[in-house]
């Protein structure tokens, strides 16, 4: 029987339009087939998931499966984000990655206290960058069962 599997979008929130470019490289470079979208700062993070603006509509903004956010961004900042989406229980299941340039440790545990999944800090080199982009895919896209993302059989179990 043919099984159907929901993809899991990518929902990436980072200013930097370098980092995104590479993030997205990395991503070609692991085969990742995700769907990806990428917002710029905290505030559009949270207009997507409220699917505002020219995020309006269902087709525009669908949920996001998983969230790679970075902490320093401009206007509301990935803490901030962060902090709003898990205190909304329709958005508190999405998990969220930080992928960060920060590595203070204050930043570390005040992530953690506000229910971030798992905290990276950015590599350095593009390499370490699709080695750490892979073991993301490896472990949240095979290895863990995220909310909404189960398959089903052609007949619908």
């Amino acid at each position: 029987m043919a099984k159907s599997c929901r993809p899991i979008l990518i929902l990436v929130a980072d200013d930097d339009a370098d980092d995104r470019l590479l993030l997205e490289e990395a991503f070609e470079e692991n085969r990742l087939a995700n769907e990806r979208r990428f917002v710029t700062n905290g505030a559009e993070l949270m207009d997507y998931l409220h699917g505002r603006g020219q995020w309006a509509g269902p087709a525009a903004a669908p949920r996001p499966g998983i969230i790679l956010l970075d902490l320093n961004m401009p206007g509301m900042d990935g803490r901030e984000a962060l902090a709003e989406i898990k205190a909304e229980p329709r958005f508190r299941q999405i998990p969220i990655v930080v992928l960060t340039s920060s590595k203070a440790e204050e930043d570390i545990f005040r992530t953690y206290d506000l229910g971030v999944n798992s905290y990276i800090t950015k590599p350095v080199t593009f390499e370490s960058l699709v080695e750490v982009v892979r073991m993301l895919g490896k472990y949240w896209f095979e290895i863990v069962e995220l909310p909404g993302s189960s398959c089903i059989d052609a007949d619908g179990e």
